[in-house]
C-alpha cells in the first residue's frame, strides 16, 4: 500500500476520495485490512502530508476514523469532538485541510449509542459540557417538531444522532464561505454517515457533490 503523495492527491476527485473510504470500511468490516509498514510511512511523511479527506467524528473510543476506514499515516485528517459537532475551531481545521492542504472530501460521521447524544437528550448540564451539548439541541428540536410527545427511548436517541449528523453536515457550507466556494468550484465534496459500533460498518446517507456523484472505481495502489 503506497503512502499518500501530492501527486496522488492532486489526481483524486471528490467522488474517488469518497469511494476510497467506502472500500476501506468494507475491508475493515471484513477484517481484510491492508498490510501497511507504518514505520515506513512515518519516514515517507516526515517532510510533508497530503491527506485526501478530513473526517469529523466523535471522541468515542470506538470511532477512530483511521481504523474504521482502513487508512494509514498521512491519508486523512481526523477531527474529533464529542457528538461530532461543529464549532469555529473545527471549521477552521476543515478550511485548512481543504484550502491549504488539498483534501478533496469532508466527512461528518455520527455513530450509534453515542453518549453525547444521550446526554443532550437528557438535558445534562455539567461545566463546559453544557455548551457543547447545546450544539446538539437543533437536532432534538427538529425531531420534536415531527413527534411532539416522543419519549427518550433508545430508538429516539439514535434518530437524534442521525439528525445531528445531517444538521452538522449541512451547516458546514452555510457557515464557511471558504468551504462553500471550494464546493461550488467542484474542488471538494461532503458526505455524512453513521457508524454502527455493533458491527463496524458505516452507512452513508448524505452525499453532496457539486456535479453529482458519477460511478467511478478508485484505483488504490
Amino acid at each position: 500500500m503506497r503512502t499518500q503523495t501530492k501527486d496522488i492527491q492532486q489526481h483524486l476527485t471528490p467522488p474517488l476520495a469518497y469511494e476510497i473510504l467506502q472500500e476501506g470500511n468494507k475491508r475493515f468490516v471484513s477484517n481484510l485490512r491492508f498490510n501497511r509498514n507504518l514505520l515506513q510511512q512515518v519516514n515517507e511523511t516526515s517532510d510533508g502530508q497530503h491527506p485526501f479527506a478530513i473526517v469529523l467524528s466523535c471522541i468515542d473510543s470506538r470511532t477512530s476514523a483511521e481504523l474504521i476506514f482502513d487508512q494509514g499515516l498521512g491519508d486523512i485528517f481526523s477531527a474529533r469532538i464529542a457528538g461530532n459537532v461543529l464549532n469555529e475551531d473545527i471549521l477552521g481545521s476543515m478550511e485548512f485541510a481543504c484550502k491549504v492542504a488539498g483534501a478533496k472530501l469532508i466527512v461528518v460521521l455520527g455513530h450509534s449509542r453515542c453518549g453525547a447524544i444521550k446526554g443532550a437528550c437528557d438535558h445534562v448540564e455539567m461545566g463546559h459540557l453544557t455548551g457543547l451539548l447545546n450544539k446538539i439541541a437543533p437536532a432534538i428540536e427538529t425531531l420534536k417538531q415531527r413527534e411532539s410527545n416522543a419519549a427518550v427511548t433508545e430508538e429516539y436517541v439514535e434518530q437524534v444522532a442521525s439528525e445531528n449528523m445531517r444538521h452538522q453536515l449541512h451547516a458546514v457550507l452555510k457557515r464557511s464561505a471558504i468551504l462553500n466556494q471550494l464546493f461550488e468550484d467542484d474542488q471538494i465534496g461532503i458526505v455524512g454517515g453513521m457508524y454502527a459500533v455493533e458491527s463496524g460498518s458505516v452507512e452513508f446517507t448524505e452525499e453532496l457533490f457539486r456535479h453529482g456523484n458519477p460511478p467511478m472505481r478508485a484505483k488504490v495502489a
